[in-house]
């Protein structure tokens, strides 16, 4: 059974960064691309960045590009979002989540973790 915890959410001010880390178990990872996804109150969920488990490929929504950074460490099956510059419109849930590299469905998902930013 696949497993994805996030942690690392939080309330930071405008302009602040928070880190978010999402530890992966319960299967080999090689074969598939992680995202981080975020859903705002009245919002759809939105994919926010995705990186594939053995490339490194990745890849970002426009409104987080140049200001989040997603990595992933194999040795410790984490995936982190480094969201540097928030902006109040980032509040969300930010929920990781998983995918095999041949399926666009994201089958597996964490509980998600708060993140708000006060302006």
């Amino acid at each position: 059974q696949v497993q994805l915890v996030e942690s690392g959410g939080g309330l930071v001010q405008a302009g602040g960064s928070l880190r978010l880390s999402c530890l992966a178990s319960g299967r080999t990872f090689s074969s598939t691309v992680m995202g981080w996804f975020r859903q705002a109150p009245g919002k759809e969920r939105e994919v926010v960045a995705s990186i594939s488990w053995s490339s490194g490929i990745t890849g970002y929504a426009g409104s987080v590009k140049s200001r989040f950074t997603i990595s992933r460490d194999s040795a410790k099956y984490t995936v982190s979002l480094q969201m540097t510059r928030l902006k109040p419109e980032d509040t969300a849930v930010y929920y990781c989540a998983t995918r095999a590299v041949t399926s666009r469905n994201y089958a597996y998902w964490g509980q998600g973790t708060q993140v708000t930013v006060s302006s």
